[in-house]
């Protein structure tokens, strides 16, 4: 029997414009004893929610989150959790953080004292039993965090991005304990789920990767890990796998069922003109194609960085992606290569083909008399689909590129999209 299952789980928020918004969506996963198991995605993929609602913390709107075959109604007792941020009381001492979740369970005094203490020598922390959360560096904290969820002898850790918020090296030390800990059996936890944005952390550390696409979130793919600990990053097998788990990433997404016609088209990525350019320019010089996984490397970017500007190139038809490899298009190097205003003209012609939402607002101004609507309606079309802060965003993206294209102007005082003059009968929708 699996330790934990979820069951076509399926979570919607009501937003406060009466709008509904399906973040994650029929998502099937079991959690088996003695896994490390990974979860990656996209911003926006519902990750963090998939792994709330394992921990009881969020309710399901549809389907069922079980542990050990039973129903999870509330916090779920099988589990414990570690966030990006250690959230420790500045009021109490390490020794009392550590031992907060054994009082709360009703471990006496002198067996929780015993216990925490174990727990912070384990951890890695001996020596600081006394100190407060100020005294400690990022890392440090970290590892109180770690120290309070494994102390209660969890059967599953939940780890929502633990190393995302410390330096390169902290990371990685922090990292290794815990696989040092996990591989020896040094602790009693049966299973872990690690929520990342990296893939070279999910392949280092897990036995199974889960890939989520997103709107809504949705299982795309699961692939396995079999390399044994210790994983060399460098080897042929490492690279090989990390190559196609970001192809799968960077592919077009899966479709688990028939999906309804887009009236506003791909969503828009949030990347502004000047990024879009000088991507297109990079990938160009390459006269080549060449590996995702080294371009974010050459640029200092994880996955969660560049993916949304691949995705905005890849949406005005400057690059292709296949197989993990990227390469600049015709249209792509045309770009690269033109001048200021040539450029313009081309990311124009291609707003207009590829866009839709562009589209749309050029025949809204065209279709008013005096060539001008308040931003307000547009981003009340988009609520329709996205909740308000992601609707601002999206006229904001739409804003600049169809500023950058000459297609329509924006007055910041009125906070008007307006016509400057007429669309050429060229390129008229």
């Amino acid at each position: 029997m699996a330790i934990i299952e979820t069951k076509n789980l399926t979570i919607i928020f009501d937003m406060p414009n009466n709008t509904r918004i399906t973040v994650v969506e029929d998502i099937n996963l079991s959690l088996e004893e003695g896994e490390f198991v990974a979860i990656l995605g996209p911003s926006g993929a519902g990750k963090s929610t998939i792994v709330r609602a394992i921990a009881g913390l969020i309710k399901p709107t549809h389907g069922e989150v079980l542990y050990r075959g039973k129903l999870v109604e509330g916090v779920n007792p099988g589990v414990s959790m570690v966030f990006q941020t250690a959230a420790l009381f500045p009021w109490l001492t390490v020794l009392e953080n550590v031992e907060i979740g054994l009082k709360a369970k009703g471990i006496p005094p002198k067996e929780r004292r015993e216990r925490a203490l174990k727990m912070i020598d384990l951890i890695g922390l001996d020596g600081f039993e006394s100190a407060y959360p100020k005294e400690l560096s990022g890392g440090m904290r970290q590892r109180v965090g770690f120290a309070r969820a494994l102390v209660v002898e969890p059967e599953v850790l939940l780890m929502d991005e633990p190393f995302s918020g410390l330096d390169v090296l902290t990371s990685e030390n922090l990292r290794n304990d815990l696989l040092e800990l996990w591989i020896e059996k040094r602790i009693p936890t049966k299973t872990i789920l690690l929520i990342t944005h990296s893939i070279e952390e999910a392949v280092y550390l897990a036995d199974r990767v889960i890939v989520l696409d997103k709107n809504p979130g949705r299982i795309k793919q699961e692939i396995y890990v079999n390399i044994p600990h210790w994983r060399d990053r460098e080897s042929e097998d490492f690279l090989r796998l990390v190559d196609r788990i970001y192809s799968i990433m960077m592919g077009k997404p899966i479709a688990t069922k028939p999906s309804k016609p887009e009236r506003y088209g791909t969503p828009l990525p949030h990347v502004r003109v000047g990024a879009i350019a000088g991507f297109v320019e990079l990938v160009a010089e390459l006269e080549r194609k060449e590996d995702i996984y080294k371009i974010a490397e050459d640029l200092n970017m994880d996955l969660a960085d560049i993916q949304p500007v691949i995705e905005a190139a890849e949406l005005l038809k400057f690059i292709d992606t296949t197989g993990g490899d990227i390469s600049v298009t015709e249209m792509g190097k045309i770009f690269a290569e033109a001048d200021v205003l040539e450029k313009k003209e081309i990311f124009r012609k291609q707003l207009l083909a590829n866009v839709p939402f562009i589209q749309q607002i050029i025949q809204v101004l065209k279709n008013k008399s005096n060539h001008r609507m308040p931003i307000e309606f547009f981003i009340e079309l988009l609520e329709t689909k996205f909740s308000t802060s992601e609707a601002q965003a999206q006229m904001e993206i739409a804003i600049d590129w169809g500023r950058y294209a000459e297609l329509f102007v924006y007055d910041e005082d009125s906070k008007e999209v307006y016509l400057e003059e007429e669309v050429p009968e060229s390129e008229k929708i």
